[in-house]
């Protein structure tokens, strides 16, 4: 991977990740789809995953990348709470904004009920999945294959679940096997644009290395808290959703180590 630039290796690393939507997508084309106690724990699984990636893939490196630029002070502590608070900000403004539809509270945003059902669908996962896309180009562009790898296989780990969940959902909203697993797939082509954006952008400027890093963990934070962990606890499955997701923070902690 020498010699690549960390904007394609954003690209790339975040194309990879989001393909793993199609794969996790998958079993709904040669099986029966699996009950909601497993999309439960496997949701919880994704969970944790993108908790532990917050923390010691983007918070912690941009602590790291604020203390060698202005030392020991108080500083890098308040980029980085400035920058979570302003990710989680960003994606709460979109989540209000943009016309969605979550698969258990319904339909929320300006002029819902005039869109076809099925961009309802896309639009809201294009919500969830920007921020993922972000978070891995932004680690590429920070620290390279070596900075950026880990966040890629954690993303890609729980895209695969996301697909399922996805791909199963549509399933029950009365779509064919094909289109389903279809418009899953699609929904992880958004991962690469916001992988592209987010090297680009701290590629161009070192100063906004620390900004941009706390920044993609803050836009993930509001999507596991707001989206995904309510959607796990609302069928009595919150056992099963809190395996999922411890197993899933100790596997991205052991993929950051040791591939870190």
């Amino acid at each position: 991977m020498e010699g690549v630039s960390p904007v394609t290796l954003g690209f790339l690393g975040s194309l990879a990740a989001g393909s793993m939507t199609a794969i996790g997508a998958l079993p709904i084309l040669i099986s029966k789809a699996p009950d909601r106690a497993v999309r439960d724990l496997a949701l919880g699984f994704a969970a944790g995953v993108m908790l532990a990636a917050s923390f010691f893939s983007l918070i912690i490196p941009s602590l790291e990348a604020s203390g060698l630029r202005y030392g020991g002070s108080v500083l890098p502590a308040v980029i980085a709470c400035a920058s979570i608070l302003m990710g989680m900000g960003l994606v709460a403004l979109l989540n209000e904004q943009l016309p969605h539809e979550h698969f258990e509270q319904g339909r929320e945003g300006p002029q819902a009920a005039s869109l076809r059902r099925i961009w309802l669908f896309i639009i809201a996962i294009t919500i969830h999945n920007l921020p993922e896309g972000l978070a891995v180009g932004v680690a590429f562009g920070a620290g390279g294959s070596e900075g950026g790898l880990p966040l890629a296989i954690g993303i890609g780990l729980q895209n695969a679940p996301e697909g399922l969940a996805v791909a199963v959902a549509l399933l029950g909203e009365g779509y064919s096997r094909w289109r389903s697993w279809t418009i899953a797939s699609l929904t992880g082509l958004v991962e690469p644009l916001g992988g592209l954006l987010g090297a680009g952008v701290v590629s161009m400027s070192q100063v906004l290395l620390p900004w941009g890093l706390a920044f993609a963990a803050g836009a993930m934070l509001y999507v596991i808290s707001h989206e995904i962990i309510p959607e796990t606890h609302r069928s009595g499955h919150q056992n099963k959703a809190t395996l999922g997701l411890s197993v899933g923070l100790v596997l991205m902690l052991f993929l950051d180590v040791s591939l870190g």
